[in-house]
């Protein structure tokens, strides 16, 4: 229903002001205009985008920009203009807010949302650097996240130098044009284009859309845990996750038919594994990034010289209860054997100029990209590929890799503009993996996981991981990245999310330490998913099982991982009833306490866990924030903190963990340190 021009006492609605007008929404103001302060702009643009290896360079330099100040009602909404007359129009219906550009040709739209002072603000979807976003800009744009993503490091010099992949803070593979202030007011930008979310000035919060029209939706609540409700109930909840998924842990071996030797020597160490995780079962390639897999996914005389009688080695490992997993992304190389059954079946994007299909270079070697508007192309991935050569197979799961590369210039089968497209690619990535579950009837036991995404990917992908951090600690791309990137895209709903643990990228001498991957295990265990990965480099780089003590160390956190199962049963369920995420920012559950709101190395594992991992290398030590009121019980001292700040031993093999004495499953946080201990 239209909202309607009213009085003061407006809930929802424009209300005349002296020197112009405002929205509202369920009581509050959502944007403000006046000649002096314009709440809308537009222009025209003419951008100039550099894609490389998932790297993206964008810039725009609009023309004949006009932020209109003069405005007049317009039925039940408002026109903007300026002296050479009408420039855009506002309407609201429900709670959606659609601003059009009126001038012909105008392509770029800018919104300046109500900001109160003080205000706090959230979202860009998985943001890897900042949990609260005020004071910075953030263009929504999927992405590779880069290596070191902080300019001021020589790491990221370098990176930068050699093809744009350095990358910044507000580089991410799954952006979402989504904000959540601590008014608890949320406002989502309903589109795919190109757009940027601005903090910068404190008196608005900005909304730059590459598009002639954009359509707003609107969410508001009393506190934090309604309105993360709502925004998952818009874009999708996860099943439960699996029994096997959470109940130890998935190890990460590339190795070909070594893997299940060195399986055994985890089990042997005493690690609780559930899975068995080969990404190289296609095959290898080698290259100067590293140790590569070779993308083409079935069963082929490559894979079967790499895992010969892998069916069969599947059903042994499951009939020991360990489930087989493996890997996929949305492209073929064109010089594998599917690439010829894609090209004859009309399955990949082409060249704009001609009918040869468009080949992206990943890095030495070139890919076709499988065109996922297509609906037949959807059911041949899903039913040929995923469905036949996977499920069939026995596989239980897999990371659904990349989704990011989809490039500005291809033609796709449904006419689309590949601008528009490429924020979606995710999302259709998502969907052609859940059809494969589902016709097989896998959904909600077979898992896949993906780095990239966009608005909607969470009612397709069962579970995210953070994509490819620094095997390091630092800031902006190390081992606490993964924390705000949790934090962060559960508060769009997205309730599961877990990491790569010891991280990936080693490049140029950064190797691994027994620190890090010590920390990591810690840290992985109070996940939902705890999965190991040997890094693109794992002979370069300590694995798990390099030396008896780290293998241990990963033994016990697997333990604590496996003993932690009943109470993520108990989120994850809740989840599916709620949409809240598990693993949860402080506020969430302490909204009253604006001391929390940018609180992003620490977090709430469901109501009644606290987790505050090491991740700063050296750190025998560290400040932790114990919200609310009552008594917090340290896990592995048993003993009682009072809300506030202390400073916590955090020696290895203790971070850091504190529970609620009065939790219904205080009996099993008080057990977890027998089950360290083993």
């Amino acid at each position: 229903m239209a909202a309607r021009w009213g009085g003061s006492g407006v809930k929802t609605g424009f209300v005349p002001l002296d020197d112009g007008f405002e929205l509202r929404f369920a009581g509050l103001t959502v944007l403000r205009h006046s000649a002096a302060c314009p709440a809308v702009s537009v222009a025209r643009g003419e951008p100039d985008i550099t894609m490389y290896r998932g790297n993206y360079r964008i810039a725009d330099a609009p023309r004949e920009r006009s932020a209109p100040g003069s405005w007049q009602r317009d039925g039940e909404g408002v026109v903007l203009g300026d002296a050479a007359g009408p420039v855009a129009r506002l309407a609201l219906d429900g709670n959606r807010l659609v601003v059009t550009a009126l001038r012909p040709g105008d392509d770029r739209l800018w919104v300046r949302f109500h900001a109160d002072p003080g205000e706090t603000v959230w979202g860009g979807g998985e943001q890897m650097s900042y949990l609260a976003v005020n004071g910075r800009r953030f263009p929504i744009w999927t992405s590779e996240p880069g290596v070191g993503r902080d300019k001021s490091t020589e790491l990221t010099r370098i990176m930068d130098a050699e093809g744009m992949a350095g990358g910044d803070y507000w580089t991410t593979n799954y952006p979402q044009p989504t904000f959540l202030t601590s008014r608890w007011l949320a406002v989502h930008l309903d589109a795919n284009c190109y757009s940027v979310l601005d903090f910068s000035d404190p008196a608005c919060h900005g909304v730059e859309a590459w598009a002639g029209e954009a359509a707003f939706e609107l969410f508001a609540d009393t506190g934090p845990i309604g309105l993360v409700g709502q925004l998952s109930s818009r874009f999708g909840r996860q099943p439960p996750l699996p029994d096997w998924a959470i109940g130890g842990a998935i190890v990460g071996l590339k190795a070909g038919l070594d893997s299940f030797e060195r399986l055994e020597g985890f089990l042997a160490a005493g690690t609780v594994v559930t899975g068995l995780w080969c990404e190289d079962w296609a095959g290898v390639r080698q290259t100067s990034f590293g140790r590569r897999l070779f993308w083409d996914w079935h069963i082929s005389d490559r894979s079967r010289a790499r895992y010969p009688d892998l069916a069969a080695r599947i059903a042994a490992l499951k009939a020991r209860g360990i489930r087989f997993l493996a890997y996929a992304n949305p492209y073929l190389c064109n010089d594998g054997d599917l690439f010829a059954e894609g090209v004859a079946g009309g399955h990949f994007a082409l060249r704009q100029d001609s009918d040869e299909v468009y080949l992206v270079d990943f890095g030495e070697f070139d890919c076709g990209v499988v065109d996922f508007t297509r609906p037949e192309t959807r059911a041949w991935f899903a039913e040929r590929v995923l469905g036949q050569e996977m499920l069939d197979q026995g596989m239980a799961g897999w990371m659904a890799d990349f989704g990011e590369y989809l490039p500005t210039d291809v033609r796709l089968a449904d006419g689309s503009d590949p601008m528009e497209a490429h924020n979606r690619w995710p999302v259709l990535w998502a969907e052609v993996n859940a059809m494969a579950l589902a016709s097989r009837g896998q959904t909600g036991e077979a898992v896949f996981f993906m780095r990239a995404g966009f608005s909607g990917v969470g009612a397709h992908c069962p579970m995210l991981w953070a994509g490819d951090q620094s095997v390091d600690f630092t800031r902006h791309d190390g081992i606490g990245t993964v924390i705000t990137g949790a934090l962060s895209a559960g508060l769009v709903g997205n309730a599961y999310s877990h990491s790569d643990c010891g991280g990936y990228t080693s490049l140029h001498g950064n190797v691994r330490t027994a620190e890090l991957l010590r920390r990591w295990a810690e840290l992985a265990a109070f996940a939902p998913m705890m999965r190991s990965h040997e890094g693109n480099r794992p002979d370069d780089n300590l694995q798990y099982d390099s030396d008896p003590d780290l293998l241990a160390c990963f033994a016990r956190w697997s333990r604590v991982h496996a003993a932690l199962a009943p109470y993520v049963r108990h989120l994850s369920d809740e989840a599916a009833e709620t949409g809240l995420p598990l693993q949860r920012p402080l506020f969430l559950h302490y909204p009253d306490d604006p001391a929390l709101f940018a609180v992003q190395d620490q977090y709430l594992y469901g109501a009644d866990l606290l987790v505050a991992p090491v991740i700063e290398a050296g750190q025998t030590e560290r400040r932790v924030v114990l919200p609310g009121e009552g008594a917090w019980r340290h896990v592995w001292t048993g003993a009682d903190y009072p809300a506030g700040t202390h400073t916590v031993a955090a020696p290895f093999d203790a971070p850091p963990v504190f529970y609620r004495p009065d939790s219904r499953f205080a009996a099993l946080f008080a057990g977890l340190a027998g089950a360290l201990a083993g």
